[in-house]
């Protein structure tokens, strides 16, 4: 078994990368290629690797695991710091998260925010006794370093987009976690994490990991790039500048009642458990135990105590039960921290038949999407409860159907498809009962076609074909870590279920839009030329790329794509007629624009694919 290297800060990474000669930049990919195979964990934590004869390179993380200074990194060649070995060494470990913010203790809601400018909401006194109430105050403006910072991303993050995953190797990444850093110091998180993901997506693309997928770097680059591109034009927007990371902020007296936990398991060799939960109004919180240790770890924090307040309780306890807390820490994305003055009573558990869980399976799912869709940052954290009926599992898919009139097919995947987490295997068990009703809750799949990933499954009230759950479950198995065996299903056959002949209609994938997704994937995977190769032909060829998107009236999307087309291929020459390297700025916002409407057009796909059952008459026409 090989040893895991410790996660590395990305400021480090990228200033052992500057800090090399052009000509060992040239040599970083290959160095880097397979270096961690030799690695060796000492007793005290230490992790080293060898290079040849004369070089050690040794990495010490700190007490958090992780290496964030660039003192934790040595190399025993003549030539360290700047060596090769130790550029390579790190640039094999995985990066590291952002560090959290200290729990705020003193500062009111909302200081945190790096957003707005000091002292905007105080205008002086002469002022403002002048101006009528209700006056709106001051737009906020990005100060003169978030504008660099910006600038400087957008133009690594379009140097990027040009090299494509083939050539965004080491040098490539490197620059990106330095324009990152930079944003960070400038106090825009978001434009730091979508470099990150952009980052990790390229680093997991060209080394062919399982599970990774190229339209998830293509979604990474698009965010990228609209963050980027909107803050360096001047747009000081809240949202396009972010909040720092778990930035909490006093919440008072907080109830909370636990709805179900799913384990965490990261591409960073983090692994834990978050409980989420929801007070009396509805609002959702949740509880993670979220730490360097990987499957192991992400397994066993299902049962691990609560760390907060001092709670008698473990997150087995408290997804099924609920807490009464006092002097209450929350981030802006409803996580609870442990400060010092917290202070937590257990309460009893209800079920999802009752209590803040109800509503939450009172509406239709189209509804819940369909808002998700139009506000796609909250998108991320919320759960969606609906009541199905299992039809059968069609290839990676459990398919059911919502139990309204005109409902349409729903497709089941796991929540996490790590073989060793219980998600595959209880969603397996469940396909081979067609016709179980059953009463879900999950996350909706955005980026698929009527997808739910479920987090916890329940029987549906009143209904006389459904689980028969332990009482002390509280009328709900966790996927991820409740193992659902025979006796948990009825016995007998349920009423026959009409099978359907396919998986049903896919709006998504029956439209034409699939040849602009694959010109904006080729153009991430193989860069500015794959584009303008894969574009290049006579006349007839682009009419049978774009002619299908004209004919279903997707005439702005065969516009944007033709476009991106001309741009990719367009090769200026200087003063002396010859040919010159174009600049990546005219190819990335031209990609961007086809990748923006793109995303819009599937969003409206895509919940019209929740809404009812498909009719004739959808835009089609491959």
């Amino acid at each position: 078994m090989s040893t895991e290297l410790p996660p590395v800060a990305p400021e480090v990474l990228a200033e052992a990368v500057e800090n090399l000669t052009p000509r060992l930049r040239k040599k970083l990919d290959a160095a880097t290629e397979g270096c961690a195979a030799g690695a060796v964990l000492a007793a005290d934590g230490t992790v080293t690797l060898r290079f040849g004869e004369d070089a050690l390179v040794t990495l010490s993380p700190g007490p958090v695991g992780t290496i964030t200074t660039a003192d934790q990194a040595t190399c025993s060649c003549l030539l360290a710091p700047r060596c090769l070995h130790r550029a390579a060494a790190l640039g094999a470990a995985p990066l590291a998260d952002t560090p959290p913010e200290p729990v705020a203790t003193a500062e009111p809601a909302g200081a945190a925010t790096p957003a707005a400018p000091a002292g905007a909401a105080e205008p002086v006194a002469s002022v403002a006794s002048l101006e009528p109430m209700g006056t709106a105050e001051p737009a906020p403006v990005l100060t003169p370093a978030q504008l660099r910072a910006a600038g400087a991303l957008w133009h690594v993050a379009a140097e990027a987009l040009a090299a494509g995953v083939t050539a965004g190797g080491a040098v490539v990444q490197a620059e990106l976690l330095r324009a990152a850093h930079t944003a960070r110091l400038a106090g825009l998180p978001r434009a730091e994490a979508a470099a990150l993901r952009v980052v990790r997506g390229l680093r997991a693309a060209r080394e062919r990991r399982a599970g990774q997928r190229l339209g998830d770097l293509t979604g990474a680059f698009r965010e990228l790039l609209h963050t980027a591109g909107m803050l360096a034009s001047g747009s000081a927007d809240p949202a396009l500048t972010g909040t720092t990371r778990r930035a909490y902020a006093p919440g008072g007296s907080l109830q909370v009642h636990g709805l179900c936990r799913e384990p965490v398991l990261s591409a960073t060799g983090y692994g834990g458990v978050v409980t989420h939960l929801l007070s009396p109004d509805g609002t959702p919180y949740s509880v993670s135990d979220v730490r360097p240790g990987g499957l192991a770890r992400a397994r066993g924090a299902g049962s691990a105590s609560v760390a907060l307040g001092g709670a008698t309780l473990d997150h087995a306890g408290l997804a099924r039960g609920g807490l009464r807390i006092v002097g209450a820490t929350v981030s802006p994305e409803g996580r609870l921290g442990a400060g010092r003055g917290v202070r937590a009573t257990p309460l009893p558990g209800t079920t999802w038949t009752e209590g803040p869980a109800a509503p939450l399976f009172a509406r239709p799912a189209a509804e819940v999407v369909a808002e998700l869709l139009a506000a796609p940052d909250a998108a991320e954290s919320a759960l969606l409860g609906c009541d199905v009926t299992v039809i059968g599992a069609a290839g990676e898919h459990l398919l059911v159907r919502e139990t309204r009139p005109d409902a349409p097919l729903l497709r089941l995947l796991p929540a996490h498809p790590h073989p060793e987490l219980a998600h595959t295997e209880n969603l397996r068990r469940i396909a081979s009962y067609p016709g179980l009703v059953l009463r879900v809750l999950g996350r909706p799949d955005l980026d698929r076609t009527a997808t739910l990933r479920p987090l916890a499954v329940g029987p549906v009230p009143g209904a006389e074909h459904t689980l028969r759950l332990p009482e002390e479950w509280l009328g709900r198995a966790d996927l991820g870590y409740d193992r659902l065996q025979g006796a948990h299903f009825p016995q007998g056959d349920a009423a026959p279920v009409p099978l359907p002949a396919a998986e049903g209609p896919d709006p998504l994938a029956d439209s034409p839009l699939w040849r602009v997704r694959r010109l904006l994937e080729t153009g991430v995977a193989g860069g500015r030329r794959a584009v303008a190769e894969a574009a290049r032909g006579t006349e007839s060829l682009a009419a049978a790329s774009y002619g299908p998107l004209r004919r279903a009236g997707l005439t702005g999307a065969a516009d944007l794509a033709a476009a991106l087309a001309a741009e990719a291929d367009r090769r200026p020459r200087n003063v002396f007629g010859r040919l010159a390297d174009p600049s990546p700025d005219g190819y990335a916002w031209a990609w961007l624009a086809a990748a923006t409407h793109l995303a819009a057009a599937e969003r409206c796909l895509i919940a019209a694919s929740w809404a009812a059952t498909p009719h004739a008459g959808a835009v089609s026409g491959r």
